[in-house]
């Protein structure tokens, strides 16, 4: 699939087969994620990839999303490592490069991923569970699994005439 087709195609995937997610898929996943661009190649992200079921269930009590952390086969947190940042704005915006290469590899394995942002209301109860260290601040969780669903998303977006303020 040419690199536009994987864009245009990928959807946020919320409903999970139980099939199990190899070793090997959540390696390039990961290294997907760590040759996204950052500012002075500082790499300011951290990763915890999380397949225990407890855990899963912990996470899920702080979102109103429950149902796609319980029965995804892994998620991965993101965190933002301060000690290696340089300025926090240009940092952030290569996380979420990171996490678009995820969810892309993702896609490209055929598995399906959804960024649940909504969990960033309850970081710090986050971080109480999967324990990241003082420096690792959550920036996003990320679930997997074979999907289990046609996406409800929309193939519909806005016109470049729409978006495009001007060229000069």
């Amino acid at each position: 699939m040419s690199i536009s087709d994987t864009i245009k195609s990928r959807r946020s995937v919320r409903k999970y087969t139980d099939r199990e997610i190899d070793n090997e898929s959540v390696e390039a996943i990961l290294e997907a994620a760590r040759w996204a661009p950052s500012g002075l190649n500082n790499q300011p992200w951290r990763f915890i990839v999380i397949r225990n079921q407890a855990v899963k269930e912990k996470l899920s009590d702080l979102t109103h999303y429950k149902n796609i952390m319980t029965e995804s086969k892994l998620a991965i947190a993101v965190f933002y490592n301060t000690a290696d940042g340089y300025n926090r704005d240009k940092d952030l915006m290569s996380i979420g490069a990171a996490i678009q290469n995820m969810l892309l590899k993702a896609h490209d394995l055929g598995l399906g991923a959804v960024w649940l942002g909504e969990i960033l209301n309850q970081k710090e109860k986050v971080s109480e569970i999967l324990l990241p260290g003082e420096k690792n601040e959550l920036v996003a969780v990320v679930a997997f699994g074979y999907g289990n669903e046609k996406s409800p998303g929309t193939d519909k977006r806005k016109e470049i005439s729409e978006i495009l303020i001007k060229y000069i």
